[in-house]
């Protein structure tokens, strides 16, 4: 079987890993791919929203399975786009209209009041009623939420702690277009607090299967302070969400979700993402992503013992609930190496060594680049994640700090105290 996977990222990389390890795998292609995923299959250069090369890839190399990581060709609508070609193959990931349930805030939201979907109270404006906007900020109590409706690249969500700052954030993105297009509309919402989790779900619109659960670091600093990132590492299992708490998020959160895609006949087969918050033993739906998240992926798919090109295949042949879904033993943790100044500027090209065996850990390239020397070198904020297994979460932080600190390049930093609550 020929399988492709379109992205660059730690993501693709986890799940190139994963699918390599197949013996349903004969040949791995990665678009455009990275250093990493090059040591698994054969990276070709072509970028994530070239829907016309890549699907002249896929006639080329005869590709059986193609597995979109990121969001930006799932909202942009590659599964439409292979389907209007009659590609007979297998993707794995929804239609544009799926895919609106991370590409807008407000389209997720109006889905989860319609299918009874436990999330924070909510209005949405743009310029239309941004004085109403303005009045509602004014008479609500704080802190409260804003998020730009459309992607914003992890950027934006601001939590307003004064009237003032939620004020000026509002203008910011929808008169001054802080996020482009993207925060013409924002959603404002309710804050709640608690831990926030994710849960991960493989599903053919109609069945699915819980395929891992985590939690990540946002925080650029240790304790969780400072400025928010694409995430800076990740545990799982996460000790909290145990059967009782996970029974909860499947009959209030994620039965209803599916059944309510396939209510409104909405084309989805791939991977739904739920960020959820835990507040006092209740989960609720922060957000909706299409796709597997990152770093979470680097946890979540070496936790998982069963054979993802099985549930795959399961996703098309229409038996997703027949296949048992194992884990393997202990726990497993991610942290996440990135360049000096991220998430603010920071520079690229900085030579990247590894001095010595990392043993049972794995090494997860996200930001790197290949030179003609061979050389791999740093080529985005989240430069690599090293994830390792251990018999509890702090024997695998401990082991994937032993090995970051094998691994050197110019500027880069790391996170020490990931999972900090569960030791």
């Amino acid at each position: 079987m020929n399988i492709l996977i379109i992205g660059s990222g730690g993501r693709e990389h986890a799940l190139a890993w994963k699918i390599k390890q197949s013996a349903q795998c004969d040949h791995l292609y990665i678009a455009p791919g990275n250093p990493g995923t090059a040591d698994l299959g054969q990276n070709v250069a072509i970028g994530v929203n070239d829907f016309s090369a890549l699907y002249e890839l896929v006639l080329d190399k005869s590709i059986d399975i193609v597995v979109v990581g990121p969001e930006d060709p799932l909202v942009n609508g590659i599964y439409d786009f292979f389907m209007e070609k009659e590609y007979t193959g297998k993707i794995i990931g929804p239609s544009k209209e799926g895919a609106q349930l991370e590409g807008s805030k407000a389209f997720s939201k109006k889905f989860m009041a319609r299918h009874d979907v436990p999330t924070a109270a909510y209005a949405e404006f743009d310029q239309n009623n941004y004085e109403e906007g303005v009045q509602y900020l004014r008479k609500h109590s704080l802190p409260i939420v804003l998020k730009a409706d459309g992607l914003a690249a992890g950027k934006g969500v601001v939590i307003a702690n004064t009237t003032e700052e939620a004020l000026q954030t509002f203008e910011d993105m929808i008169l001054h277009k802080q996020f482009g297009d993207a925060s013409s509309k924002v959603v404002i919402e309710q804050f709640l607090s608690g831990i926030e989790v994710s849960v991960f779900v493989l599903t053919d619109g109609q069945q699915y299967k819980i395929i891992g659960h985590a939690k990540d670091y946002k925080r650029i600093g240790e304790g969780d302070t400072g400025l928010n990132t694409g995430g800076m590492g990740c545990v799982t299992p996460v000790p909290f969400m145990d059967e009782a708490f996970m029974q909860q998020v499947e009959n209030n959160i994620i039965r209803p979700t599916v059944n309510g895609l396939a209510k409104e006949n909405i084309d989805y087969k791939g991977f739904i993402f739920f960020g959820l918050i835990n507040v006092d033993g209740e989960p609720f739906v922060i957000e909706y992503n299409s796709r597997m998240g990152d770093p979470e992926t680097e946890v979540v798919l070496p936790r998982l013992k069963t054979d993802i090109v099985d549930l795959f295949e399961a996703v098309y042949n229409g038996n997703l609930e027949e296949i048992e879904v194992q884990y393997n033993a202990g726990s497993f943790a991610t942290v996440v190496a990135v360049s000096g100044g991220y998430p603010g500027d920071y520079a690229k090209g900085k030579k990247i060594t590894v001095a010595g065996n990392l043993g049972t850990s794995i090494l997860f390239h996200a930001g790197t680049k290949a030179n003609e020397n061979g050389d791999t070198l740093t080529n985005g904020g989240r430069v690599l994640t090293v994830t390792s297994s251990g018999a509890d979460i702090t024997a695998a932080v401990q082991q994937s700090l032993d090995n970051l600190a094998k691994i050197d390049f110019e500027g880069m930093n790391f996170r020490r105290d990931i999972g900090y609550e569960f030791k």
